[in-house]
């Protein structure tokens, strides 16, 4: 674990779209002061979590995401590939485990898993389990009984992300309403597993959607426990490809609003780390960043080599979680 809970800042599940706003807008250096103090009370600020994700059911996904190459919505010409059998899911986390990842995710591009599909990753969380690290799912829409089925395996963690604000949303995906995402996290909350929740910035939204998309991860209560922001990665073949590239400071300031407004949640820098600079990483890691992925591929896109994420937390003096 790398949360030191004897500390305890003020936990708000109230904040409203325009004090979000006006949070991110805070000028940058007390910005980052802010969330840097806020971050070290927490946790040590100089440990990183670091996880492993795999593709465990590639492409061919009913949904119409624009910034996903797995979507049957997007010429990529990407492969489908059926689920993997649990053995190879369990020797892929084995190998995940030697290279220093903690947290085992595992990523099926289903629109609703059917409940034979559920069990079958049931089976793969309990091998991974069994290894003695921490498990993670995302699977797309999930009932109630279905999160029982995946609890009762020992699965850690549940990520479904928002994407981003109620507003912008349609924008991005007309397959599945905002309201869908938001059940689908009420029914994980029905059980003992934790909820992995954030979304992606740089896909030409305001900064209001991007305080809007906190607002809703804030207001949920308790807070996720991992709160993921992503970094649009753009795909040839994908409707969001030539979107204007984002401002890297905007995402300083939103991962810094974050660990502001959620301050026990982990936050992790997700995708996108590819096209940033290490001066960006550290910058992110300074403004409450405290998780990452290790692994030269997120689902189908690039992810930095882990030597050179090793390299880089050694020069940050930042050590990863034991």
């Amino acid at each position: 674990m790398i949360s030191k809970p004897e500390a305890a800042p003020t936990v708000r599940h109230d904040w409203s779209v325009a004090q979000a706003e006006v949070l991110l807008a805070t000028p940058f250096h007390d910005l980052l002061a802010d969330a840097n103090a806020a971050h070290r009370e927490y946790f040590d600020p100089h440990v990183v979590e670091a996880a492993i994700l795999l593709s465990v059911k590639t492409g061919a996904c009913p949904e119409d995401c624009a910034y996903c190459p797995q979507s049957v919505s997007s010429d990529t010409g990407l492969d489908p590939e059926r689920l993997m059998a649990t053995d190879e899911i369990v020797d892929a986390a084995r190998n995940a485990k030697a290279a220093s990842a903690t947290r085992f995710c595992m990523g099926a591009a289903w629109r609703s898993p059917t409940d034979r599909q559920v069990e079958e990753m049931a089976n793969a969380v309990a091998g991974v389990k069994a290894l003695g690290m921490e498990t993670c799912v995302t699977l797309g829409m999930l009932s109630a009984d279905q999160a029982v089925t995946l609890e009762q395996a020992g699965l850690d963690f549940y990520n479904h992300n928002l994407d981003t604000s109620p507003e912008f949303y349609g924008k991005i995906i007309t397959t599945r309403t905002y309201q869908d995402r938001l059940d689908t996290l009420a029914n994980v909350r029905t059980t003992s597993v934790k909820l992995c929740a954030g979304g992606i910035v740089g896909m030409g939204e305001s900064r209001r959607d991007r305080a809007a998309l906190l607002a809703q991860l804030a207001s949920l209560d308790p807070h996720p426990e991992s709160v993921p922001i992503n970094v649009l990665v753009q795909v040839p073949g994908t409707p969001l490809h030539g979107t204007d590239p984002f401002d890297p400071l905007e995402l300083v300031r939103t991962i810094a609003a974050a660990r502001l407004m959620m301050p026990r949640s982990v936050v992790r820098l997700s995708a996108g780390r590819t096209d940033m600079s290490d001066e960006l990483q550290a910058l992110c890691l300074h403004a409450g960043a405290n998780s990452i992925f290790l692994g030269d591929k997120l689902l189908t896109t690039d992810n930095p080599q882990p030597q050179h994420d090793h390299t880089l937390l050694g020069r940050l003096d930042t050590q990863l979680a034991p």
